[in-house]
């Protein structure tokens, strides 16, 4: 068995001892008091009223009848007279009647005391009552009960109570051990799992549905080997994208430049062909090699922005002429829908015309006809900006993970058009730095919008 187990059941244990172990005491006291309050009473009760009674004591009828009577009722009598000496008894040679009892019952005041047999050595509760006659203090009347007469039914409670202690102590370990292993059973397995993930087996899942802490942690875990195996994934797509980018242009350069070396060309404009491959080559690996180092700044949380304020009319104004030979190429509409006034934001102009230029120059990658429509308004709080496009879209499935670092779409094609799957990811960056949000909408086929919010400048 496991130790969490043990400690478990072993706190459970201590907590319901110490709960049963004074509340048995106290139950015990309780019926202790008890029967010892009701022989006193009843002696006390029975002492009053034979003093009460009694005509004589030198009348052996009235002292028999007593005598009778303590037989009848299971107790014992002691009569004395006034100076303390011994009238009649049932059978019991009581010794520690004192003068200052006797003074005590010539008052007219009752005695309680406890009272031993000289010969047998037994021990009674005693309840004595003064007999008055006229006025005048005759002696005392005792009845008396055996202390082990009302010590027998609190030993039977007190066995009852040790009996019933024990059957519950029993029923509470069992109780006990089933909880600690229900509870302790999910902690083990997240624990299982824990090692296993850090072994690399990333695809194993924890079946724990409970909503309460036990629950989320088992979430929390699923979530976690989730993440870190997706992050190994687009980490190995991330390695095998970067090898072929750096591939592909080092083999252009590496193949172009030996061509040139050996003078293996014919033309002069097969020369300058070549040179200008190895110049386009050398510009990709360049952009690359930039959108890492953004990224890994970003990712470290080292990008220093100059925030100010910033007019956002006039960073989509540099954006859009960053792109207009491309759309003028493709023959794609630009569309601008932008509100007048619009309010400056605070935010880092380059970065922002960084932002804006890369998902214009997306949208004209991947759009071959249509339109691409810019839209710029505000309300009481923020800026907002609708980039749409009438492209290729974005697949269903790669709507969530577009902004994932290392992830890319439609691979081969983004190849094609020059991408390495970084953009996105640099963008969204920059965006939420800037205290701003971004969204997107796709369908395949029909074309991609991006929704970017940025606060208004206090």
């Amino acid at each position: 068995m496991n130790k969490i187990v043990f400690k478990f059941g072993g706190t459970i244990m201590v907590l319901f001892l110490i709960v049963l172990l004074p509340l048995g005491y106290v139950a015990n006291q309780i019926f202790t008091n008890f029967y010892y309050s009701q022989a006193q009473e009843e002696i006390e009760s029975l002492s009053e009223k034979y003093a009460g009674t009694i005509t004589s004591l030198n009348d052996e009828k009235v002292v028999n009848m007593f005598k009778n009577l303590a037989h009848l009722t299971n107790k014992e009598i002691y009569i004395i007279d006034a100076n303390g000496k011994l009238v009649a008894d049932s059978g019991v040679h009581i010794m520690n009647v004192s003068n200052q009892d006797l003074k005590t019952l010539s008052r007219g005041q009752p005695v309680q005391k406890k009272l031993k047999d000289s010969k047998s050595g037994m021990s009674y509760l005693g309840s004595g009552h003064p007999i008055i006659q006229s006025d005048i203090f005759k002696g005392a009347f005792f009845v008396l009960t055996s202390i082990n007469d009302v010590q027998e039914p609190i030993d039977k409670v007190s066995d009852l109570l040790m009996l019933s202690a024990v059957g519950a102590l029993l029923l509470a370990l069992g109780f006990t051990l089933v909880i600690s292993k229900k509870m302790s059973d999910p902690l083990l397995k997240m624990e299982g799992a824990t090692r296993n993930i850090a072994k690399g087996n990333l695809d194993i899942r924890l079946n724990i549905t409970s909503n309460d802490e036990l629950g989320s942690l088992a979430r929390a875990i699923n979530d976690l080997a989730f993440e870190t195996n997706r992050y190994r994934t687009n980490r190995k797509e991330f390695l095998a994208n970067i090898s072929h980018e750096l591939r592909t242009p080092i083999s252009y350069l590496k193949g172009y430049s030996q061509v040139l070396k050996k003078g293996l060309y014919k033309t002069e404009q097969e020369r300058i062909q070549y040179l200008e491959i190895i110049e386009g080559e050398s510009e990709r690996m360049v952009r690359l090699i930039n959108d890492l180092f953004d990224l890994s700044k970003m990712e470290e949380g080292k990008t220093d922005l100059q925030l100010s304020a910033t007019d956002l009319i006039e960073v989509l104004e540099t954006s859009f002429s960053k792109v207009k030979l491309d759309l003028q190429k493709k023959d794609i509409t630009l569309k601008r829908q932008i509100d007048k006034d619009i309010p400056y934001i605070e935010a880092d102009g380059i970065r922002l015309e960084q932002i804006f230029t890369n998902l214009l120059t997306n949208a004209v990658r991947y759009t071959e006809k249509g339109f691409i429509n810019v839209q710029l308004w505000n309300d009481k709080n923020s800026v907002h900006v609708i980039i749409e496009d009438t492209g290729i879209g974005i697949p269903e499935n790669d709507l969530p993970l577009i902004f994932e670092r290392f992830h890319r779409v439609e691979k081969s094609r983004s190849r094609d058009m020059g991408g390495t799957g970084l953009g996105l990811a640099i963008v969204k960056n920059l965006v939420e730095l800037q205290n701003g949000t971004i969204a997107v909408d796709s369908q395949l086929g029909k074309g991609t919008i991006f929704r970017l919010s940025f606060p208004i400048a206090r």
